[in-house]
């Protein structure tokens, strides 16, 4: 039975689109295939500085992360030094997704999975989050809620669970994971299709994210040029990420049967993923080394409990030689576990009565670095004004000076302020400056089967030569470009001769189905929204 849906979305978290659109040429992903030489094709870009955590609240809101104030899984907490715990909060963006102004109107929408999304209550149809998201911060909810209890009886919980990061794996256990991703977008096809089924859907949004964790953890068992790359390994466990994304087209295929002729069908692939770059671990230790920002061991506060021996000794650990910090690891980690292996809210890691600026979340691919203002943080230094400027500059020259010692080239491509890209309400609550790390210069990269990671060599006149180990356990980091492929009666086979926005298509889904909202920092797209009267026609 086709569905009589007039807009469907079916998206794919994090893929990279030079690889989906490679497999699809060869016929490795015959469905996408399928899609591309019929549909309109075009490459979509996320928003700068923030693609990493922004991308999706950007896309549902149609408003740039000044707008909607969201950019990290951790951030700080406005007019303080501490940080928000997301999972306390129903809501966590400024600006409503795009669906609500839909629902409102009277469309019958279908929300499933959209990345970093909260609950709408009273939404006028289904709405799921984290029944298979690689981003995980509510865990898995459902509207109406009894939903969620019938999705788990059918189809079971989600095979991998909430979160795919691992201090080491063996090349087994990489196979495990790639065995669960597989099963999970197969069990993620089979739920789309039912639900897409079971109603006469206005919007109706589905999104893959087993791209996302497979980039993540396997790139270096993909990529023969990677520098952790093992031909044993590829001989035994094969390609992941090809093997993930045929999962992936397989369970599209199956949904595309499902999605009647005259509906409007949208791929989306938001934002992308490579190898992984930067050397946004060591970061906080130039920050120190520039003196523009020094080290403290937490106090306690007037009135705050008593501080845990686990902070103390995290405390204690920070202060240590990175290479010493690195040997110490293991011991680290049975500490931890011991203590309970709650991951607690991060610290500043800076003494605010005496840096000038200090670390904020916002991924590896671009760093945050929040400036310690007079007037603003409690105990600002830096004035806003001329001051703030000087030393944002100075900085940035200072950062932009550090070179790697393997080529001689810089580790750091631009330094640049925030407030130069975006204005909005929630301005003052995203990092003020953000240090975009080269990708010419692969660093960090894991070292298979020992969980260790390559020594960085870096320096500058200013902070001599610093050496770390990058020992996180991803090989993939994302990138800002992806993709769409939309096809539907009226649309025209072909490119798209320009970079589409992210944030283009909240108002086109509102103009498509006849909602006059247009308090976005997107524009509609004009190839889509020129079939408006074919899927409007109520």
């Amino acid at each position: 039975m086709n569905s009589s849906a007039k807009v469907v979305v079916i998206a794919i978290d994090a893929a990279n689109s030079s690889l989906v659109q490679q497999w699809a040429a060869e016929g490795v992903l015959p469905n996408i295939q399928s899609l591309m030489a019929t549909g309109l094709i075009g490459e979509t870009r996320s928003v700068e500085g923030f693609f990493v955590g922004s991308t999706w609240p950007s896309f549902y809101t149609g408003t740039n992360p000044a707008r909607h104030g969201f950019h990290c899984h951790t951030q700080l907490k406005s007019g303080t030094y501490e940080f928000l715990n997301w999972k306390s909060r129903e809501e966590l963006t400024k600006n409503e997704p795009f669906w609500n102004h839909l629902s409102r109107a009277g469309r019958r929408v279908a929300v499933l999975d959209v990345p970093l999304s909260s609950i709408s209550r009273g939404l006028n149809g289904i709405q799921t989050v984290e029944w298979g998201a690689h981003d995980a911060i509510h865990g898995f909810k459902a509207w109406p809620t009894q939903l969620a209890a019938t999705i788990q009886s059918r189809f079971g919980a989600y095979p991998l669970g909430p979160h795919c990061d691992a201090d080491r794996r063996t090349l087994e256990e990489y196979q495990t994971l790639v065995d669960r991703l597989i099963l999970g977008a197969r069990r993620k096809g089979e739920l789309t299709r039912s639900l897409l089924t079971q109603d006469s859907w206005d919007f109706f949004i589905q999104v893959f994210s087993e791209a996302h964790c497979a980039g993540h953890q396997c790139w270096h068992l993909h990529d023969p040029r990677h520098p952790a790359y093992e031909l044993d390994a590829a001989a035994r466990i094969g390609d992941p990420l090809r093997e993930v994304y045929v999962a992936i087209d397989t369970a599209i295929g199956e949904v595309m049967q499902e999605v009647a002729d005259d509906a409007l069908l949208v791929l989306l692939i938001a934002h992308g993923m490579g190898y992984w770059y930067g050397a946004q671990f060591l970061l906080r230790e130039i920050l120190y080394r520039l003196q523009v920002a020094f080290p403290t061991i937490p106090s306690l506060p007037q009135g705050r409990r008593q501080l845990r021996p686990e902070d103390a000794l995290a405390s204690c650990y920070r202060r240590l030689p990175l290479p010493v910090r690195h040997s110490l690891k293991p011991i680290r980690n049975a500490v931890h576990d011991w203590f309970g292996g709650k991951q607690p809210l991060p610290t500043l890691h800076a003494d605010p009565r005496s840096s000038k600026c200090f670390l904020v979340d916002n991924g590896p691919a671009v760093g945050g670095i929040r400036l310690n203002l007079a007037g603003r943080e409690p105990h600002g230094i830096i004035r806003p004004g001329a001051e703030a400027d000087l030393f944002c500059t100075e900085l940035a020259r200072d950062l932009l000076e550090i070179r790697d010692e393997r080529t001689g080239d810089p580790v750091i491509d631009r330094v640049y302020r925030t407030a130069e890209l975006y204005r909005g309400d929630y301005l003052e609550e995203l990092p003020d400056l953000l240090v975009e790390w080269s990708d010419k210069v692969p660093l960090g990269s894991l070292i298979v089967g020992q969980g260790l990671g390559a020594t960085v060599r870096m320096s500058s006149p200013k902070i001599r030569t610093l050496e770390g180990i990058n020992d996180w356990n991803r090989s993939g980091e994302h990138r800002i470009v992806g993709m769409f492929v939309a096809k539907g009666r009226g649309i025209a086979p072909g490119h798209v001769g320009r970079t589409t926005s992210i944030l283009d298509f909240a108002p086109t889904f509102t103009r498509l189905l006849g909602i006059a909202f247009n308090d976005y920092d997107g524009k509609a797209i004009p190839e889509l929204v020129g079939v408006a009267a074919a899927v409007t026609n109520w």
